[in-house]
């Protein structure tokens, strides 16, 4: 099992805890909307990194970001399992050809 895997059980398991003791249990208490805010602040702090060029800055942010994309899709009942699968499923497929078979 990976990092990635073992950090959305927790973020799973967390979806019932107390938001009193755990930070995953009280941002999926505010909602999938403060859960999609979260992320992008995260996104954009990432972002802000990678234009920096500082590795170890954008390492870090890239983990915030994977770790609120895990909670956002938890409040939204989407697993990681259901986001490989969709990787899985594009796998082999060009992404022009990919991006051009989309509605």
């Amino acid at each position: 099992m990976s990092a990635l895997d073992r950090l959305a059980a927790t973020v799973a398991a967390r979806k019932g805890a107390d938001p009193e003791t755990s930070w995953t249990a009280r941002l999926l208490g505010k909602g999938p909307e403060k859960c999609a805010e979260k992320f992008g602040e995260e996104a954009i702090e990432a972002l802000i990194e990678a234009v920096k060029g500082d590795r170890a800055r954008l390492t870090a942010e890239a983990a915030d970001v994977l770790y609120h994309l895990l909670v956002m899709l938890a409040a939204r009942d989407v697993t990681l399992a259901d986001v490989l699968a969709e990787l899985e499923r594009r796998e082999g497929t060009s992404g022009l050809d990919e991006k051009a078979a989309r509605p």
